[in-house]
């Protein structure tokens, strides 16, 4: 179904246009509300707010931008003001999300780790997380949306509601202190 006669289904508040709408973005909110708070029963209940939000705000929408940057922008303020809200949490607690089996789809099924891989896995994992988590959280959002979600600066401008060069300021800066968090760690480990 074309995405105007979609949106304009959903403002005139058909029920079934709205499920469709759902069921067709719903993993790609629950993914960015997941890599932002790092907490899937949170994600899934800020994904719902996303959505109720969109429900009750579609008139709103001008289609000046696509309805995914759109959704992306709400997503990421929900989420982030679902964390303001839980001041004495520290930001960003893990990016497990990123190292869950369900994203290692393009991985063979037979290949298998050899003994010890596992164990240098898990402190890679563990390294990187605690490294994301000292980032200023817009380098961490820009990182998180270029290199997980795979957007583009336009798109992550566009969400974060800043310029595409400020974008680029964000990823160059944050991948920088993380590299030099990583190494920091590992000399330190």
């Amino acid at each position: 179904m074309n995405e105007k006669i979609l949106l304009e289904k959903i403002a005139s508040k058909d029920e079934q246009a709205f499920q469709f709408f759902v069921e067709k973005y719903h993993q790609m909110v629950l993914n960015i509300c997941n890599n932002i708070l790092n907490n899937f029963d949170d994600a899934m209940d800020i994904s719902q707010e996303v959505f109720i939000k969109i429900y009750e705000s579609i008139e709103s929408f001008r289609g000046e931008s696509k309805i995914t940057t759109w959704l992306y922008r709400i997503s990421v303020n929900k989420s982030l003001n679902h964390l303001r809200s839980k001041k004495r949490q520290k930001w960003f607690s893990g990016m497990d999300i990123i190292f869950n089996s369900d994203n290692d789809k393009n991985i063979p099924e037979d290949v298998s780790p050899k003994p010890g891989e596992n164990i240098e896995i898990e402190e890679n994992k563990k390294a990187l997380h605690l490294a994301l988590n000292k980032l200023p959280k817009k380098q961490n959002i820009a990182l998180t949306l270029n290199n997980f979600e795979g957007l583009t600066y336009k798109e992550i401008a566009e969400i974060m509601e800043i310029s595409v060069t400020e974008v680029g300021v964000l990823i160059n800066r944050g991948k920088k202190k993380l590299k030099t968090l990583l190494i920091d760690y590992f000399k330190n480990n």
